[in-house]
């Protein structure tokens, strides 16, 4: 493609923050910094003077922000960001007071709320005096197991007001699922909800909530929120008690908001857990602040009043990033259930009611509505959304052909990746550049993000390991229960010694963008050609047949040969001519190296509660090898049909 699917216009480009941001770096710094390009090279050349105009810049709320930025900055991992500062997150959320909205709220189409920003203070102040009285202090830990309403955020910033340790699950994981990885961190206090709404169903999960606390030493008081029924049975809830009378003791003041180090745990994070028992990532509370403001207003161009959506749950990190807009005055937009609800329109409709200004969503959740023919450029006012945010996996070129032709021709498309493991994003929307089909647009601010071969050197226009090459605020503190920080340094610093290596197979595109194929772990490698499993999907997921598909790599005959699997839609059979047809539209499109050896068709392709397929659990089932974690899958009953395939027999 020779020209961009999007370019911003003069007006939006004289608007944004981040232009506003390059000015008041040139009028600080002396620098001349012009564009985006030259304000990436400058960030990663200067980190100092960087970081701390972000702080600046955003306003960061803190008794000191201390005379020193970084301390032992060639240290990877070692680097200790801000080490004189004392600051407090949740204040930061919590600084705007008024009127105006900072909640709203959809239970699918059963339950709507809205919360203002002096409700959501004073529900805070509330929250936070009743922890206190409960015995939390900074340092302990309080736990979550909640859909994503209004409460999942009152109970987040009560918790984190008091420098205590925030983490949370969705209310969709097994007894098995929590326990692995809550009964990693002994949390103090559990807050849960009595049940949640999925697909117009009603799922109670008290049974649940009582299986986890017989296993559960730990907590102390379990605060129950009435979601599907106003009056839940929880007499035999050990420690139990109602949301509504936690707090009842409690009138709402001004919050004692504990400033403590920049580096104070925040959150506790969990891995996958799809290759053994989740690990425990601890992240600090001025990095993780940090990192949200720069990615909100430099990257996002989130303006107070703003309104952003992301579809997750609270046991993705979009979470946590989608809850920090606060710290930007921005209203955050809650969904929780099915996004196809309804007619399967919900989310639009949900955009449209709302007047959302920034729309995130998954990868899987726009090919999805592309399959289904969803054409909300037709059927929904958007005329107040002005980005799209798509991740959780690589959004593939016909993604970006379907938001533009279906969603919103005027509209910023930005793919955006990183992870649990940094809370944040090695890669970025650009409000003042282009948006080019199939490219994230940039690398981001502060993020010396790179990409190595197999030897470790730097490569452009060839694919490699994505690496981030010096420290930055948002790595995280460290692993729990990990006190030499060996499982820390095994995850990310072993194969290119001093380097963050992310797992994730890309490439670096001429406009200085990415583009991902996969996870490095999932790569293929037939007659020793590494393939990226995105390339394979972006195919084959073009066949209007083909509702999703998933790739390994069967070892056989002192090889490796690619399998690929494929879930049609209802009532088609794999025959012949559409497995012909599947081959021809990979090897025209890719090469022949990604045509697969066998084709199988699947009834349903495994996956985490979050979204993402999971190859590995696929390969290790193909290969009589243990699955090590199934509570980690949201359905790990698909495993069963890739054991034993005749299939794969020859």
């Amino acid at each position: 493609m020779d020209k961009p699917m999007w370019a911003p216009s003069a007006e939006r480009i004289a608007g944004a923050n981040i232009t506003e941001f390059i000015g008041f770096v040139g009028e600080r710094h002396r620098v001349p910094v012009r564009d985006y390009a030259e304000a990436y090279d400058w960030s990663i050349s200067e980190p100092e003077l960087f970081w701390q105009a972000v702080w600046s810049y955003c306003g960061v709320i803190a008794e000191t922000a201390g005379n020193t930025v970084v301390v032992d900055k060639g240290h990877m991992p070692g680097a200790r960001w801000f080490p004189e500062a004392r600051l407090n997150f949740a204040e930061n959320l919590l600084r705007r007071r008024d009127d105006a909205p900072a909640l709203i709220f959809w239970g699918e189409d059963r339950v709507k709320s809205r919360m203002t920003y002096a409700e959501l203070y004073a529900e805070v102040s509330r929250l936070a005096q009743a922890l206190r009285a409960a015995g939390v202090v900074a340092g302990d830990r309080v736990a979550g197991y909640l859909p994503n309403m209004p409460a999942a955020v009152s109970a987040m910033l009560a918790t984190t007001s008091l420098g205590a340790i925030w983490s949370s699950c969705s209310p969709d994981f097994g007894a098995q699922g929590i326990l692995d990885r809550f009964g990693q961190i002994a949390p103090k206090i559990l807050f849960a909800a009595d049940g949640y709404f999925y697909a117009n169903k009603t799922i109670d999960v008290l049974p649940r909530i009582r299986e986890v606390l017989a296993k559960l030493p730990s907590v102390e008081r379990t605060v129950i929120v009435p979601y599907v029924s106003p009056r839940a049975d929880i007499a035999d809830i050990r420690g139990g008690t109602t949301m509504q009378d936690f707090i009842a003791p409690f009138d709402g003041r001004e919050i004692e908001f504990e400033r403590l180090p920049f580096n104070h745990p925040l959150y506790i994070m969990f891995s996958s857990g799809t290759t053994g028992v989740p690990k425990c990532i601890v992240h600090g509370a001025g990095g993780t602040l940090l990192q949200h403001l720069k990615e909100h207003r430099l990257h996002t161009d989130l303006k107070p009043g703003d309104r952003l959506f992301y579809f997750t749950t609270c046991g993705w990190m979009m979470w946590n990033w989608l809850v920090s807009s606060l710290a930007s005055e921005a209203t955050v937009l809650l969904y929780d259930g099915s996004p196809f609800a309804g007619d399967g329109r919900i989310l639009f409709d949900y955009a449209a009611a709302e007047h959302v200004s920034v729309f995130g969503t998954s990868a899987k959740y726009l090919d999805a509505a592309a399959k289904l023919g969803l054409q909300p450029r037709k059927t929904h006012d958007l005329e107040s959304m002005k980005t799209v945010l798509s991740t959780g996996s690589p959004l593939a070129p016909e993604g970006f052909d379907y938001v533009y032709d279906s969603i919103k021709h005027d509209v910023q498309l930005a793919s955006i990746s990183g992870g649990t493991d940094i809370i944040s994003c090695f890669a970025l929307g650009n409000p003042i550049g282009p948006v080019w089909r199939g490219e994230l647009q940039c690398r981001g601010l502060g993020m010396k993000v790179e990409v190595y071969d197999d030897e470790g050197r730097p490569v452009r226009g060839h694919k490699g390991e994505l690496v981030c090459t010096a420290s930055f605020p948002s790595m995280p503190v460290g692993f729990w229960n990990d006190p030499d920080g060996a499982r820390y340094h095994a995850a990310y610093f072993e194969r290119f010694p001093g380097v963050w290596c992310h797992g994730d197979y890309v490439e670096l595109t001429e406009h200085g963008g990415l583009v991902i194929y996969g996870r490095s772990d999932a790569v293929l490698n037939p007659g020793g050609v590494r393939i990226g499993t995105a390339e394979i999907y972006r195919q084959v997921e073009r066949l209007d047949e083909v509702v999703e598909s998933l790739a390994i790599g069967q070892d056989w005959d002192h090889d490796v040969r690619v399998v690929l699997f494929v879930h049609l839609r209802e009532g088609l059979m794999l025959d012949e001519p559409l497995m012909q047809r599947i081959r021809t539209q990979i090897r025209n499109n890719a090469t022949p190296r990604h045509v697969p050896a066998r084709i199988v068709q699947v009834s349903d392709i495994p996956r985490t509660k979050s979204g993402k397929i999971v190859e590995l659990a696929v390969r290790n089932v193909v290969h009589g090898q243990p699955v090590k974690n199934l509570e980690a899958l949201a359905n790990p009953e698909s495993l069963d049909q890739f054991r034993s395939l005749p299939e794969l027999q020859s």
